[in-house]
């Protein structure tokens, strides 16, 4: 049950970008809302300094006619019903094209508090006028917030202390006669419930689309993630059957980005598997087959001294020793190789100059050439400068017998073999031909196989357990150098040895 819901990569990759795409519809609602709010009340100010501007125009007409304004001082409830006036124009002009002047004199005066009339006796007071409703032609509290000075500066409406806001002088024929300062809005949630319902519902909005945009990222995100590692599942499957030795196995190319390229390494990894598994099981098969040639021998040989068939003389034990040797050294060239690709041989590593090196090797075998019927001729550089390589001497003479004793076993009575040495483009090249016979086109970069011999020349007669080669190979790597086969133009085989040269001299 654990193991069912554990975090696997396609949750961690949907919970991730989910958390991305929450934090920013969060950040977005949050900012859209901060905006929102901010461009609404700049918009009310707008509208209010309007609401001021057409104010003014009635306080500059009332104060021409009554000629000061002392109607006004300590009378708020005068100043809202010049705000009650202007609301049915307001309402006739539309908000967005509001006059900058009023031409209804006459048409509602402010209240006196005595008024003669025209036979000299006083006027009957005006009819109480009813009060508007709370916040009826003031939804945003621009009474509250609007203060009025006289030219002298002393407070017909607001506080003394009044703080500091958008400010309009109130001219008559040219002469400042007031002030008026209204205190800008910040904020719309408690100034109007219009207002707020209005933000309110946008915010609802908000919140509702960046739900629904979540939502959508979710299943965008479950998806894709899925999609995207769909290859990794494959990969996954694979590596489990290479696990399991089922080298068969390779995994599917899903798409075309790195994921792909994986796949391919994988691919070439099972391939190189199944190939190493295949060599392995044709080297046990090989070895096997090597083994019981001369332990078969050796049981004859055996047999044959028990039940009296041969005579135990010198002979006959002579035999038992050639076939012990060779199976001696099968085992001894299986355990070298062994140590050798497991990196386990040791070397001493020393500046050694290739020609003295060489010289006293081939003298001694052309003794052996001539007693073969065979002519080993060698041509040793003749430039000014000494060959020099790091090698282990050891190691890298068994190289150079390991050639030389191939060519003596498997070359023709009455031919040649040619040994030169020369530098080319940093490297030292040794070169070893021979002639007929050959063997056959193609086969040359066999001829390094482990237990691989051409049956047409290279014959369990003569000797050889089909290791030497490979065992050069693998020393001659070790040195950082290359070795390979092909045709010689003297008929057999051409083998070219090539190490790196050690330019610094001999130490």
């Amino acid at each position: 049950m654990l193991n069912r819901w554990r975090l696997t990569i396609a949750r961690k990759l949907a919970l991730a970008i989910t958390a991305i795409v929450l934090l920013c519809l969060g950040t977005m609602a949050w900012v859209t809302n901060l905006s929102l709010q901010r461009g609404f009340v700049s918009y009310l100010n707008q509208l209010q300094t309007q609401d001021m501007d057409q104010l003014r125009v009635l306080l500059e007409q009332h104060y021409r006619r009554e000629g000061d304004f002392e109607w006004l001082r300590g009378r708020p409830r005068v100043l809202g019903d010049l705000l009650a006036e202007m609301q049915p124009q307001l309402q006739a002009d539309g908000a967005g094209d509001r006059p900058h002047r009023r031409r209804h004199e006459g048409r509602h005066r402010p209240p006196r508090e005595e008024e003669p009339s025209g036979d000299g006796r006083p006027a009957p007071p005006p009819r109480p006028r009813a009060d508007p409703p709370p916040n009826r032609h003031d939804p945003v509290g621009f009474l509250s917030r609007i203060s009025i000075v006289d030219a002298a500066g002393r407070t017909l409406i607001g506080p003394a202390d009044f703080p500091p806001g958008i400010e309009r002088e109130i001219k008559v024929d040219g002469q400042v006669v007031g002030r008026m300062r209204l205190l800008p809005l910040r904020q719309a949630s408690g100034s109007d419930a219009s207002a707020a319902l209005f933000l309110s519902d946008q915010l609802r909005n908000i919140v509702l689309l960046a739900c629904a945009l979540l939502g959508l990222a979710v299943l965008a995100a479950i998806w894709l993630a899925r999609h995207l590692l769909r290859p990794v599942a494959a990969l996954r499957d694979v590596t489990a059957q290479l696990a399991r030795g089922e080298f068969s196995a390779r995994a599917p190319l899903l798409s075309r980005d790195e994921l792909a390229e994986l796949a391919l390494h994988v691919n070439a990894m099972a391939e190189a598997l199944q190939a190493s598994e295949q060599q392995r099981r044709q080297q046990l098969a090989d070895v096997s087959h090597e083994l019981r040639t001369p332990l078969s021998v050796i049981r004859g040989e055996i047999e044959a001294l028990q039940d009296g068939i041969r005579q135990a003389d010198a002979q006959a034990l002579a035999s038992l020793h050639a076939e012990v040797l060779r199976l001696n050294q099968l085992v001894d060239d299986l355990h070298q190789l062994t140590m050798a690709d497991a990196g386990d041989l040791q070397y001493d590593w020393q500046v050694l100059e290739l020609a003295p090196l060489l010289l006293p090797l081939l003298m001694r075998y052309q003794v052996r050439a001539r007693e073969h019927g065979l002519d080993l001729s060698w041509q040793l550089t003749s430039q000014p400068q000494p060959l020099c390589v790091r090698a282990d001497a050891g190691r890298l003479t068994q190289v150079l017998i390991n050639l030389l004793e191939n060519s003596l076993r498997y070359t023709d009575s009455g031919g040649q073999i040619v040994l030169t040495l020369h530098a080319l483009a940093g490297q030292a090249e040794i070169t070893l031909e021979d002639t007929a016979p050959g063997v056959p086109a193609g086969a040359h970069g066999q001829l390094f196989e482990r237990l691989y011999r051409v049956d047409a020349a290279r014959t369990r007669e003569r000797g050889g357990s089909g290791l030497g080669l490979a065992i050069c190979r693998a020393l001659v790597q070790a040195h950082g150098g290359t070795i390979s086969a092909s045709a010689s133009v003297l008929g057999g085989v051409r083998m070219q040895l090539r190490l790196p040269l050690h330019t610094a001299g001999i130490h």
